[in-house]
C-alpha cells in the first residue's frame, strides 16, 4: 500500500491520521500500520476491554503518558468503567512493588516457585471441595 492509501484507511477508521503515524518513514509505514491493526485493533482471544485494561496497567508501570492516555480512552471506548481502570492501575502498582521487593531481597527463586505451586494446588483442592461460588475464582 502507498502512504496515501494507508492514510486514507486510517481516516476511514479514525476520522483522521494520528500524528504518530505521520512521522513513520515510508519504508516501514505499511508494516507498522499492519502490526498496529493486528495487535491493537483486531479481535483476539482476549476481549478488547481486557486487552486495553492490560495496556492501562503496563503504561502505568512504564510511566508513558501517551500510552496511559491511549489505553485509558480505548478501555473506556470498549466498556471499561472508572472502577475497572483504577483496579488495573492498582494491580500494576502492587505487582511492581512486589517485584521490586522480591528481586531486591533476592528471595530464592526455586523456593518461590515451589511455594507458589503449592499454593495453587491447595487452592485448586479447596475449590474442588466447595460448591460453585463458595470461593473466589
Amino acid at each position: 500500500m502507498t502512504r496515501a492509501e494507508i492514510f486514507k484507511e486510517m481516516e476511514e477508521m479514525f476520522g483522521l491520521v494520528p500524528s504518530m503515524f505521520k512521522s513513520i518513514p515510508d519504508a516501514t509505514l505499511e508494516l507498522e500500520w499492519s502490526l498496529f491493526k493486528q495487535v491493537q485493533l483486531a479481535p483476539g482471544e482476549i476481549p478488547a476491554k481486557y486487552r486495553e485494561l492490560m495496556g492501562v496497567a503496563i503504561s502505568a508501570i512504564t510511566k508513558c503518558r501517551y500510552c496511559a492516555f491511549f489505553h485509558t480512552e480505548m478501555a473506556k471506548l470498549n466498556g471499561a468503567t472508572p472502577a475497572e481502570i483504577e483496579e488495573a492501575v492498582h494491580y500494576a502498582k502492587s505487582s511492581a512493588g512486589w517485584s521490586a521487593y522480591v528481586n531486591g531481597m533476592q528471595i530464592d527463586f526455586e523456593q518461590f516457585k515451589r511455594e507458589i505451586t503449592q499454593v495453587c494446588q491447595h487452592v485448586r483442592l479447596a475449590r474442588e471441595s466447595m460448591g460453585p461460588g463458595d470461593m473466589s475464582e
